[in-house]
């Protein structure tokens, strides 16, 4: 139960262990080390720093109390990831380090976030079943991305202290920290109408979507006519951004600029582009997350980052005040996006170029 011992089972260094475990931003140079270091410290109830003395000293009051924190991901499966929620869990985890509590359990499970699955699955006992699976170590939990509105009862009868991290909002169900989708949304579509754009495309989530809200609401803010054949409603993957480019590529009637709901998807339309860049449609392009591959596409994505590291930490002091009994009314934090100008996005008149390669 020691950097030591965690280091010994991953085969690495104990400095490798600590800078993954304190350090959200460290990238190991091995692909899967990070998630196999953070997989042993959970198997081993890796207690950090003032925490472990508690422990040993045998302090049990109170305020000194060690807690054991789930994370639920309901963006992510064993099937594919999001970087967004990858690099969100990341600064997740060295919170919950960071604070002296133990990481005892994360699953990965998009049923959460799937409004019709919701509806035909026996959310009792899913939700029991991860309960019990945690065997006692269950304090508190985080939830990471869009969860179904049932589901989240659920989820709330099984814990009493429960935070999300989210684009949209839980309507005051449990204690959230909120980067509102909506406002996200209307900040990338009003700076491609800055450019002058008015024939704008969506590609993303549409049902319960916030950031489809946004969209649409800034639009008809504006008076520009919403094209049905210009949105696109996708589950927000690089593969799913890259068929829908190839699908625009071959109509002849396009959108000019288009807001994609995150920036995997949009990744994988830059993607596309660079495949057929031999074609005259070059289109701006903008999304919303400003995950670290973002800056390192050519052209370099235009996005609105969303503030990943305070969102973590507010979520991490939220579930700590619950957890201590020191507010029990719902609390929202909200956070602001901020637009982050890069190269995929152009004058509506000078749109027409071809620097687009990965």
């Amino acid at each position: 139960m020691s950097i030591k011992s965690i280091a010994k089972a991953a085969g690495v260094s104990p400095s490798t262990v600590s800078r993954v475990l304190n350090n959200p931003g460290y990238k190991c140079s091995v692909p899967g080390l990070r998630d196999k270091i953070w997989k042993i410290a959970m198997e081993q109830n890796y207690v950090p720093n003032e925490a472990a003395r508690n422990l040993k000293r045998g302090i049990s009051e109170r305020e000194n109390k060690t807690y054991y924190i789930n994370v639920l991901v309901t963006r992510m499966d064993a099937s594919h990831t999001d970087p967004f929620f990858a690099e969100l869990l990341r600064v997740v985890e060295s919170e919950i380090h960071e604070n002296g509590c133990i990481l005892s359990k994360v699953w990965y499970n998009s049923l959460f976030s799937n409004d019709r699955k919701c509806r035909n699955e026996n959310l009792d006992k899913i939700v029991n079943d991860m309960y019990e699976e945690a065997e006692g170590k269950n304090d508190g939990m985080i939830v990471i991305g869009r969860c179904n509105k049932l589901a989240l009862k659920k989820l709330k009868n099984r814990y009493k202290s429960i935070v999300t991290l989210n684009r949209n909002s839980t309507n005051y169900e449990v204690d959230e920290v909120l980067c509102d989708g909506r406002k996200i949304a209307s900040m990338a579509v009003e700076y491609l109408i800055s450019l002058g754009h008015r024939n704008i495309g969506y590609v993303g989530g549409c049902h319960n979507e916030e950031r489809y809200n946004g969209y649409i609401d800034t639009m008809k803010k504006y008076d520009l006519d919403i094209i049905p054949e210009y949105v696109v409603e996708t589950n927000q993957t690089e593969a799913e951004g890259y068929e829908v480019m190839k699908n625009f590529l071959q109509s002849d009637d396009c959108p000019t600029g288009i807001y994609c709901a995150n920036d995997i998807s949009a990744i994988g339309m830059l993607k596309c582009l660079n495949r057929y860049r031999k074609r005259y449609y070059m289109p701006s392009i903008i999304s919303s997350d400003d995950i670290d591959e973002a800056q390192y596409t050519k052209p370099m994505l235009t996005t609105v980052r969303l503030p990943k590291e305070e969102m973590g930490k507010f979520a991490m002091y939220l579930l700590l005040d619950r957890l201590k009994g020191k507010h029990s009314g719902v609390v929202r934090t909200e956070l602001t996006g901020q637009l982050m100008i890069r190269n995929s996005c152009s004058n509506v008149e000078d749109s027409m170029w071809s620097d687009y390669c990965i």
